[in-house]
């Protein structure tokens, strides 16, 4: 046998090996998403868990019985808090849409991740090898780790109990149905609550077994949770919501995808040379983005019925009225003085208050006025930031350098917003995500251009807004007449359009109208708004990161604009505020202030839905209502 073909074979095992492990992480998501329609970002959290807790168990007891025991343990500690999770929070927002549900879990991550640093610490810890497995044997003259062989069995293994479980037995029968026609189940009496309770303990039964079985893989740390969620994700959607078989397909293809491109490494085609390795960061997400182009809802997927509200609610945003032009006008007066009346820290801070508040105002423009889903608007905010840098660097000025920023936010919105408006809900919402994610892997990577992992330094502007005050000024003007844009695109005929198309796209067909060109346009211009952000920010830092692009970067502009409000003008504005000074303030006040955070997110979600602005709109209505009836 060849080299070539003896690490292709193994590097195929090795691939296999990685696809049960992701397996059963993902096909739990897919059962509580199939169910529930629960976008769980915290499932990631529960794999994470699943290794802390095998590692406890494992290091107290040794042996065979501590190692398998752990693993038996962490599914069942984890199902037990997946139990707890469901009834406390989950069960209060199935009716919500799933941009808030996602909200709802992410400050469940947070909380979690908190939880785990308290317990177990911020160092990472490495667990024992798997006894009777901690050899490798021979396989076409190359060592292979007998452990990693007894995960593909266990993948397959693990497959053909879940068809069991769904074709041979009542529970399975009801998990099904539930997946096809949720309204249906419950017209002819099955108890839902009682079956979301048991799919997510499945779930997370599942998720915490996954985690446990790689402890001998890799070592239990903190940032498990957010690098594994990425792929489950993709393998979920590649596979199909709900679908067993799929996300099953869907992790070998993945894995196999990933490890191919690892043994390929440096490989030259035609005279050129490519680094395939550095492909393993973004592979998933072509892969994903390509299959959700050609199957929208994926390989084995179906159209999902949501059986709840949309992002916005079909009122639209109300003009404002002359009382509200005087509260703006005397907030943009207290805004022009503040640098008066506090310090230089204060400025900066509130500098990247009016950067992330048009940052967030460009996203409410997707979510509340075009009723569109993105998880991945980083990426503008992103190629925003670097376009500017990139051209300051090279020495253009200030003003072309802004510009510039905004024109590559504004070039990629029309090249992405092209084929993401082409998919609606969770499918769409998934798509942002794995451009951003591709974005993200190219300025990660790109070193000769975008600097890599370092980034890029030494981003100044002119010498007359180096005072804090001079930069917080012009900062308040751009971003605040980007704001004020995203206003006035609401009260356009393009904006009454699009609402109308978000509203009843049927209806907004026969009377002429083109639902998806119009997602198209405001899809390009908030992609611009948020450019225009980054820019100002990379402006504001001297010097920007891949974090700009990142995924914990977009889930911030959601939070932003969910404790707002999403169908109101000032909601972005406000939750922007209140999301930058709180963390901002968290951050040095308290070792754990992601779970503070997390909590106060938490409790703004569950008892002010509809966000700080909106709930006080309730309020008000409310309260005349009161007054007039009396």
């Amino acid at each position: 046998m060849t080299d070539a073909l003896s690490v292709l074979l193994l590097q195929t095992l090795n691939g296999l090996a990685s696809a049960s492990s992701l397996f059963l992480v993902a096909v739990g998501l897919s059962l509580i998403f199939g169910v529930t329609r629960i976008v769980n970002f915290a499932h990631g959290s529960f794999y994470m868990l699943g290794v802390y807790v095998a590692y406890s168990v494992a290091t107290h007891w040794s042996g065979a019985l501590g190692f398998w025991g752990g693993v038996l343990v962490a599914g069942l500690v984890v199902a037990a808090i997946g139990v707890v999770v469901e009834f406390v929070v989950l069960r209060r927002i199935y009716a919500a849409p799933e941009l808030l549900q996602l909200i709802a879990t992410f400050a469940l991550v947070l909380i979690i991740k908190d939880v785990a640093l308290f317990v177990w610490g911020p160092e990472d810890l490495l667990g024992p090898r798997a006894p009777g497995f901690k050899d490798a044997i021979d396989i076409f003259g190359r060592p292979f780790p007998t452990y990693d062989l007894l995960l593909i069995v266990m993948g397959v293994a693990m497959l053909a109990a879940l068809t069991m479980l769904m074709k041979k037995t009542r529970f399975g029968l009801l998990l099904r149905a539930a997946t096809q026609d949720r309204e249906m189940t419950d017209a002819l009496g099955v108890n839902q609550k009682l079956l979301f309770t048991a799919v997510f303990a499945l779930g997370s039964f599942l998720a915490g077994v996954g985690g446990a079985l790689q402890l001998p893989r890799e070592p239990a740390s903190l940032a498990m949770d957010l690098n594994i969620i990425a792929d489950v994700f993709v393998v979920v959607v590649i596979g199909g919501l709900g679908s067993l078989h799929g996300a099953f397909i869907a992790a070998i293809i993945i894995s196999l995808v990933k490890a191919y491109c690892i043994g390929l490494g440096a490989t030259t085609v035609f005279g050129v040379e490519f680094e395939f390795s550095k492909l393993t960061l973004v592979a998933e997400f072509i892969v994903m983005a390509l299959v959700l182009i050609f199957k929208p809802n994926g390989l084995f997927g179906k159209p999902i019925n949501h059986a709840r509200v949309s992002y916005a609610s079909s009122g639209g945003s109300g003009k404002p009225r002359m009382p509200q032009w005087a509260t703006l006008a005397c907030g943009l007066v207290a805004l022009i003085a503040l640098p008066f009346f506090v310090d230089d820290y204060s400025a900066v801070l509130a500098t990247d208050i009016a950067v992330f508040a048009l940052f967030a105002a460009s996203l409410g423009l997707v979510i509340g006025v075009a009723g569109l889903g993105s998880f991945g608007h980083a990426a503008y905010f992103g190629l925003g930031a670097y376009g500017a840098a990139l051209a300051a660097k090279a020495g253009v000025g200030f003003a072309p350098s802004l510009a510039a920023g905004v024109l590559l936010a504004l070039a990629a919105a029309v090249v992405f917003g092209w084929f993401c408006v082409r998919l609606s809900g969770t499918y769409m919402a998934m798509l942002t995500l794995a451009f951003a994610q591709i974005v993200w892997s190219i300025v990660f990577q790109w070193d000769a251009v975008t600097g890599g992992s370092n980034g890029i330094v030494g981003v100044w502007p002119p010498e007359w807004l180096a005072d804090r005050n001079n930069f917080y000024w012009l900062a308040l003007l751009l971003c605040g007449g980007g704001v004020l844009t995203c206003w006035w695109i609401t009260f356009t005929p393009l904006g009454f359009s699009i609402r109308a198309a978000r509203d009843s796209s049927v209806k907004a067909q026969a009377i002429g109208l083109n639902p998806r060109a119009l997602q198209w346009t405001v899809f390009s211009c908030a992609g611009a708004m948020a450019g225009l952000a980054g820019a100002v920010y990379a402006f504001s830092k001297g010097s920007i990161s891949p974090d700009v692009s990142s995924i914990p970067r977009s889930v911030d502009a959601l939070v932003m604009v969910l404790l707002g409000g999403i169908n109101t003008l000032l909601g972005p504005v406000v939750g922007a505020a209140v999301f930058t000074w709180l963390q901002d303030t968290l951050a040095r006040s308290t070792e754990y202030w992601r779970a503070v955070l997390g909590a106060v997110i938490l409790l703004l979600v569950l008892a002010f839905p509809a966000g700080i602005v909106g709930s006080i709109q309730r309020f008000v209505s409310w309260a005349k209502l009161r007054r007039s009836a009396a």
